[in-house]
């Protein structure tokens, strides 16, 4: 009798420190939380796609405090989403736009555009082109 007492008393206590055991089933479900829904970049222009075979390409950007990614153009549409700290990106004559961890953003396409970190930690950047073979994600431009 001891014996299956204390065979229960160790169920009852693993139940109740396995966070899976005695939820219900649904708490147990994924969850999706919407970052953007969009059909233009961030200065009002229409998403478009290159023509030619899809690629592709996901990285992670990291740019230390007081970096800057230098004035450059995408030719592919890029989803970016800010994984840490806080990037000001300056579109000349469209103006600046700080973007800060947690969100998301579709970016200009063929657009002189320069990023900076003029924070204390380093910026770090999710960004997914959906580029095409052959067409590079970024290029430099002279400003």
């Amino acid at each position: 009798m001891l014996q299956r007492r204390t065979l229960i008393a160790a169920a009852l206590i693993a139940a109740v420190l396995h966070p899976a055991w005695g939820k219900d089933a649904t708490a147990l479900k994924p969850t999706v939380a919407p970052v953007l829904t969009t059909s233009t970049t961030i200065i009002g222009q229409p998403i478009t796609y290159p023509a030619g075979a899809a690629e592709v390409t996901a990285v992670v950007i990291t740019i230390p405090p007081g970096g800057k990614t230098g004035w450059h153009v995408h030719a592919v549409p890029l989803f970016g989403y800010m994984l840490q700290g806080a990037l000001t990106v300056d579109y000349g004559a469209k103006g600046t736009h700080t973007y800060r961890s947690g969100e998301g953003l579709m970016e200009a396409m063929n657009w002189p555009h320069n990023g900076m970190n003029k924070g204390t930690v380093p910026v770090r950047i999710l960004a997914v082109y959906a580029g095409a073979k052959g067409i590079p994600n970024a290029e430099a431009v002279a400003h």
